[in-house]
């Protein structure tokens, strides 16, 4: 696995991807921005974008404190996942399957177990809210320590 070390002085490259960029991936998009800024440069995507991010998405990180303008559902490019440093796939499917185009290429994939709120109650997208808040605090503490993935 990868060291979870920057590939240059500056931030970590982080990709969070879910399935439509709608929930998920823009939680941690916004997250990050808000809480580990110093460490994480945080572009977000889904394998299949809904083009949307969802209203109780907004209202969530929103009602958290935590910034919403900058966020809109977009695709995975080319281009972001050639600079990540590191891939979240909180996809809810394998590596291997979820990015077919970069067989070669997924040693920089960590798969992170988050429930889809989608299409769920406020309190699912809260918890959902807590439970990526949660990893991307031990993400951080990792990075900070030098620890592998």
């Amino acid at each position: 696995m990868n060291s979870l070390q920057p590939s240059s002085p500056a931030r970590l490259r982080v990709l969070f991807i879910c399935i439509g960029n709608s929930c998920r991936s823009p939680m941690a998009d916004s997250i990050a921005l808000r809480d580990v800024a110093d460490l994480f440069e945080t572009p977000s995507a889904g394998l299949s974008a809904l083009g949307v991010v969802q209203t109780l998405t907004l209202q969530t990180l929103k009602g958290n404190g935590y910034p919403i303008e900058s966020l809109y559902s977009k695709p995975i490019l080319d281009d972001a996942w050639d600079a990540a440093d590191l891939v979240i796939n909180m996809s809810g499917y394998p590596r291997e399957r979820a990015f077919r185009h970069a067989i070669a290429d997924l040693r920089k994939v960590e798969d992170w177990d988050v429930d889809d709120p989608y299409g769920s109650d406020p309190d699912v997208y809260q918890r959902t809210f807590e439970d990526i808040r949660s990893k991307i605090e031990a993400l951080a503490a990792r990075i900070r320590a030098g620890q592998p993935s």
